[in-house]
């Protein structure tokens, strides 16, 4: 390794459309943003490994024995990465890590995937890049489902190693086929506005999406043989949905009318049909809070407020839900109006101050050649 000061780069995600059908083998819309986590590698001058971040006090200096201990802290996203290093004949020497991050935390933006794809474009710099950018991001994506233990689909590391600057990212969740669309914005923005509201027991209930998505799958296939819910077209889960009840209905449902939307919204960026684009966020977030019951109140007052509002085109919720963010299609005029106005009404209703960030859409994870501050 170099015994140099390095500096890399991983960036969030915001998902245009197409949420919960990553793990259902669909089709997901992603595109990678400006901001993310900025990383520094430097040579310990121990044997030790020091992580260390400007966005958390706790700092942990650990022994190589200790490298596979989980902490139940942020720091647990980078030793997943090192594990899946080691694991493969690569052992890392006493290195500091130290992270600074400009994405909200929480806030369903892939802050942790972007911590993973930092941490890995570096530990692979640092061995000669013996992996491509896809085993980078299978990878990452089995650290957060092995170590840290969230059975998180693979949409958030693949869109952090995969971003392209004005392109959206069209993904098969089921192959890894992929393809950049750009985004030709025609005087239009993504504003991404984020509730700050705590996300509570978002984990167990996104547990429990999959587990029922599981149980439909498993029924449908004694009707049709099928790998996974996305395969199916909406006529065909409507002619076998006679099969399901309750929850495990609805959750089939919206990955499956979720996983039409996203065929249609690519199909309509490409046409540059921004107002067909809308519509079908504002579809997406029906089914999000109808069928897959993943919004909250603050959630849906966003993403309602935003439809109603001039300019805008579409508004929806971006990522597992339970709090995080809406992403809204708006005219780039009416951006300013939007934030006072939406913001002013979100307060008064929740005493919750909202965030609120014009998307910029940025490239993928790397090293940073030319290094600021």
């Amino acid at each position: 390794m170099q015994k140099t000061e390095r500096h890399f780069f991983a960036p969030g995600r915001v998902n245009l459309i197409g949420d919960h059908t990553d793990y259902n083998g669909g089709l997901v819309f992603p595109a990678a943003l400006n901001m993310g986590t900025y990383l520094t590698v430097s040579p310990s001058e121990d044997d030790c490994y020091h992580f260390s971040s400007e966005n958390d006090p706790a700092a942990f200096t650990l022994r190589k024995e200790e490298l596979t201990l989980r902490h139940h802290s942020w720091v647990d996203y980078p030793l997943g990465v090192v594990k899946e290093f080691t694991d493969r004949g690569f052992p890392v020497s006493g290195l500091q890590f130290h992270y600074r991050g400009d994405l909200p935390i929480g806030a369903a933006l892939s802050s942790s995937a972007s911590i993973e794809m930092a941490t890995a474009v570096a530990l692979n710099a640092l061995n000669g890049s013996p992996f491509t950018m896809l085993e980078l991001v299978k990878m990452a994506q089995h650290a957060e489902n092995d170590f840290v233990r969230m059975n998180c689909g693979i949409m958030d590391q693949f869109a952090s190693g995969f971003g392209k600057k004005n392109c959206a990212i069209a993904l098969d969740c089921n192959t890894l086929a992929y393809e950049h669309v750009p985004l030709e914005m025609q005087g239009l923005k993504f504003v991404i506005a984020n509730t700050n509201k705590k996300r509570e027991l978002v984990d167990s209930a996104y547990n429990q999406r999959r587990s029922e998505c599981q149980q439909a799958l498993e029924i449908l296939q004694q009707h049709t043989s099928v790998e996974n819910l996305c395969q199916l077209t909406v006529s065909q889960f409507d002619g076998l949905s006679e099969y399901l009840t309750g929850g495990v209905l609805k959750r089939a449902r919206h990955a499956v009318r979720e996983n039409g939307h996203v065929r249609e919204a690519i199909i309509a960026l490409k046409r540059g049909d921004m107002t067909r684009f809308g519509q079908l966020m504002n579809a997406s977030h029906a089914s999000l809070r109808d069928d897959y019951e993943v919004t909250c109140p603050e959630l849906d007052f966003l993403a309602e407020q935003a439809q109603q509002f001039p300019g805008v085109l579409g508004s929806r919720m971006t990522g597992a839900g339970f709090g995080g963010c809406t992403v809204t299609l708006i005219a780039e005029n009416q951006v300013d109006a939007f934030v006072e106005n939406v913001g002013k009404a979100y307060e008064q209703q929740f005493n919750i101050r909202a965030d609120f960030y014009v998307a910029e859409i940025g490239n993928g994870a790397g090293e940073m050649m030319n290094y600021e501050c």
